[in-house]
Order: structure tokens, then C-alpha cells, then sequence
């Protein structure tokens, strides 16, 4: 099953301006929470452009790298928003994932609703709708997935030359074996996410 249009037409009878969002890094030990929100306009001329569009979890990344920037040439309006582990610690995971959606949000010219990948969301001052796996069934949320892991996955790739040790331009600061053995072995950098590492027996910060 492929991403449409079908549910932004649909929404478009209430709501004249529908922007699909969605974030990536929610998971990951260290770097920020980073979201996408995107608009497209004049579905039909630009259906046939985005056809390779889709969850950018199916993606190889060179095709995420292909699309981002058709993406936003095509798009009426785009914006990213992230937050730092340093917040991700002070505020909390669910938290710091709503923030990052209301800063995307709020760079946008002009927004009546944001179409939010997920069974749940706390809310905001914005008008949403939730779609349970909307990366597969939403262009838009489709396409704000892949803006948003291109910018991240970007992100963390130069920050691996600032913490060679975890190989963060390979695992984008996820976990796994290699990772969890380095982090039990030196302790936690910088961009760490501290409360996210509670299971180690006495973490250090490497500086």
C-alpha cells in the first residue's frame, strides 16, 4: 500500500490548509527529536512528481536523499522542528515529540490542520487529526517523514566527527550492540540522552 492524496482531498472539504507531520528519533539515544511538517497544494498536477514518495522506513537512503529535495521544491510550504537531548532530558520523550511538532507547526505560513502520524496524541493549540500508520496511506505525512530523517539522519552524521567513539554518522545515535558495549565501556557523551541510560550502572560523561 502506497501513500495518497485520498485523505487530505477528503479534509480539504473542512479544512482548506492540511499539513502532514511526523517525527523521527523519538527512539534514539542520543541527538534531538526532529519533526517534519509539510503542505502540498494542486494535488493532481504533482501526484505523478511524488510517486516515489513513501514511509521513509522502506526507503534505502538513497532514495530519501533523492526525494528531499524534490519534496521541498514541490511543496507549497515545509518546516522542521527539533529538540535538543538536553530538553528531551528536562521535559520527557512525549513531551519534547509534541514540541517538536508545534515548532514545525509554527513555521509554516499558514496551517487549519496537521495530520499526525499515530494512534495518540496529547495535543496543542492547533487542530490535528491522527492517522494510525500514516506514513503508508498520507503523501503528506509520508513526505514530512522523509525531510525529517534526511535532516536528522544529516545531523547526526556530522556529529560523528565530534564523537568518533559511537559511530554515530553509522547508527544515528540508536541503540544496539556496539553502541550499548561503547556506552558500558566510556560512559556517555555530550549528546547523550541521560534519561535514556538509566540502565547503566554508573554512567560517566565523556568529555
Amino acid at each position: 500500500m502506497k501513500p495518497t492524496f485520498q485523505i487530505e482531498i477528503e479534509l480539504n472539504n473542512t479544512y482548506k490548509t492540511v499539513a502532514g507531520v511526523d517525527e523521527v528519533g523519538r527512539g534514539a539515544l542520543a541527538g534531538p527529536i526532529v519533526a517534519a511538517a509539510v503542505i502540498f497544494e494542486s494535488y493532481d498536477k504533482i501526484k505523478r512528481k511524488l510517486k516515489g514518495v513513501n514511509d521513509s522506513k522502506v526507503l534505502s537512503s538513497k532514495a530519501r536523499e533523492e526525494l528531499d529535495p524534490l519534496i521541498r521544491t514541490v511543496a507549497t510550504d515545509f518546516a522542521i522542528g527539533e529538540v535538543s537531548h538536553e530538553e528531551i532530558d528536562k521535559v520527557g520523550i512525549g513531551a519534547a515529540n509534541v514540541i517538536a511538532f508545534k515548532r514545525a507547526l509554527d513555521k509554516l505560513k499558514k496551517v487549519d490542520l496537521a495530520l499526525i502520524d499515530g494512534r495518540r496524541f496529547r495535543g496543542f493549540e492547533y487542530a490535528y487529526r491522527c492517522l494510525e500508520k500514516g506514513e503508508s496511506k498520507s503523501l503528506s505525512i509520508a513526505a514530512a517523514s522523509i525531510i525529517a530523517k534526511v535532516y536528522r539522519d544529516n545531523l547526526m552524521i556530522k556529529l560523528s566527527d565530534d564523537f568518533p567513539e559511537f559511530n554515530f554518522a553509522s547508527n544515528k545515535g540508536y541503540g544496539g550492540k556496539t553502541h550499548h558495549d561503547k556506552l558500558k565501556e566510556i560512559g556517555p557523551c555530550p549528546i547523550h540522552r541521560k534519561s535514556f541510560l538509566k540502565w547503566l550502572d554508573k554512567p560517566r560523561t565523556l568529555f
